[in-house]
């Protein structure tokens, strides 16, 4: 964070100091919750959770080198005290970023957010300094606390929101007010919570409405939805897909024999070529989502074709490919599920696997409300004509539709399985995985289906010759 004494920190979040014996003494390290996160210089932010309350480790921070504590109460070391730790976390973020000289870009959508920012961020990286979201911490506790990790250095600030209600990404927007707004596009993701797409674009686009009359808004030009928001702005519109009119878009797309994308990027500016390293042609909107606000920026089309082309995954569990010693590909896509993403990885999955056995190793998709039943049965079809050798269906109920949707689409059965959990679903694999096999393991995040991927590369890595343990 950008250097801030703990009596500046206090007027701004309307705060009491209790015990600090020096209120001139600065913050000059890291804003934190977890308590493993602390380094000298410290501000320690003491949340009540479900499980653990912050206040309780107060004394060891301090020790740590944490130089207070935001909290709720006195805690007996040095401590800022409010009466909402959450809302004051806000109000010093929002008072932290009006200080700083980075250009705010906000991004949204339904699927792809996590891996646009972090295509977005390692091209930005390139031109200056660049702060952006790690993992998915996306709400109002993860985004305050990614913008006061900017320092003066920093020149772009990268910021994913998310939301599961009407009015969050507007509140967002207030604690964090971006110059630039990227809106990805708009689908079935917790339309549950939601009531419906059209519920889903208009909490979606409360980000075009927050931008300035000198900023921009990006849009997908792909998706309807997504393209109506222009008239929900004052801020300059532009457009990146494949679309004729888009002003950022993609010709001549491809997959290369592993799977990876391959296109012709167009700029105003002109156009250069990219492959990306990233696995499945749903990326590429991705990749023009990344390329059209950097080229608002004022980068170059070859410095953003290359960048793109060097790109790697940044964050855990989204598409992660590993090949073991035996040939097995494990391609992890755990870490969430939605309709969007989950048909994105089955095509991805058939791109890559071409002539070899594919395994669709898929659980359930949350929060999808009465549409539940059709989107899985949906997914299972989907499997099916995609000519996935065998869809293992993890879970209770909803697994169940899964494997409906594959039997009924024509695998009679013996393309479908439907097993009760992770280590039911490792069990098959063990026996009947063979070396040049690709195996696709995804579903939302409860699943825990990360554990049969970490199971079968643990397996390679405890036999010397590669071979799958237990065969």
């Amino acid at each position: 964070m950008i250097a801030l004494s703990l009596a500046e920190i206090a007027t701004v979040v309307g705060g009491q100091t209790y015990d600090i014996p020096d209120p001139a003494t600065m913050v000059t390290g890291p804003v934190v919750r977890d308590s493993r996160e602390v380094a000298p210089g410290s501000l320690f932010v003491a949340f009540v959770g479900e499980r653990a309350d912050g206040h309780d480790y107060a004394a060891d921070v301090v020790a740590a080198g944490a130089v207070a504590v935001f909290a709720s109460r006195p805690v007996g070391v040095p401590a800022i005290v409010v009466d909402d730790v959450q809302a004051a976390l806000g109000a010093l973020a929002r008072h932290v970023v009006k200080r700083l000289g980075a250009t705010l870009v906000a991004l949204t959508g339904s699927v792809g957010k996590t891996s646009s920012k972090d295509l977005l961020a390692q091209v930005l990286r390139r031109k200056a300094p660049t702060v952006f979201t790690p993992g998915s911490l996306n709400n109002e506790i993860g985004l305050p606390l990614t913008a006061l990790s900017a320092t003066d250095e920093t020149r772009f600030l990268v910021l994913e929101m998310g939301a599961r209600g009407i009015g969050h990404i507007r509140y967002l927007t207030e604690l964090t007010p971006p110059r630039i707004g990227l809106v990805l596009n708009v689908g079935t993701a917790h339309i549950g919570e939601f009531g419906g797409r059209e519920q889903i674009a208009i909490a979606k686009g409360e980000l075009v409405e927050a931008l300035p009359a000198d900023g921009a808004a990006v849009l997908n030009a792909d998706d309807p939805l997504v393209r109506a928001m222009a008239s929900r702005t004052k801020a300059r519109v532009i457009l990146f897909g494949e679309a004729d009119d888009a002003d950022v878009r993609a010709e001549n797309v491809r997959l290369t024999g592993t799977g990876q994308p391959s296109f012709t990027l167009h700029t105003p500016s002109g156009c250069s070529d990219v492959t990306l390293r990233l696995y499945g042609e749903h990326h590429v909107s991705n990749a023009l989502a990344a390329a059209a606000v950097a080229h608002e920026l004022g980068m170059s089309v070859e410095e953003i074709a290359l960048a793109l082309s060097e790109a790697g995954t940044l964050s855990r569990w989204r598409m992660e490919v590993t090949e073991r010693p035996d040939g097995v590909t494990v391609v992890n896509d755990a870490y969430n599920a939605n309709p969007e993403s989950m048909r994105a990885a089955l095509r991805a999955l058939a791109a890559m696997g071409k002539g070899r056995r594919t395994w669709a190793v898929l659980g359930h998709m949350a929060e999808l409300g009465d549409e539940g039943l059709a989107e899985h049965d949906a997914v299972g079809r989907l499997a099916v004509r995609l000519n996935v050798s065998k869809l293992v269906a993890v879970g209770g109920r909803e697994a169940s539709w899964l494997q409906l949707g594959a039997y009924n689409e024509g695998s009679w059965g013996e393309e479908s399985v439907h097993v009760s959990d992770a280590q039911a679903a490792i069990d098959l694999l063990r026996s009947e995985l063979r070396p040049g096999d690709v195996v696709l393991v995804k579903a939302s995040r409860s699943v825990g289906l990360e554990k049969v991927a970490t199971a079968l590369l643990d397996d390679a890595a405890g036999s010397s010759e590669g071979q799958v343990s237990g065969r």
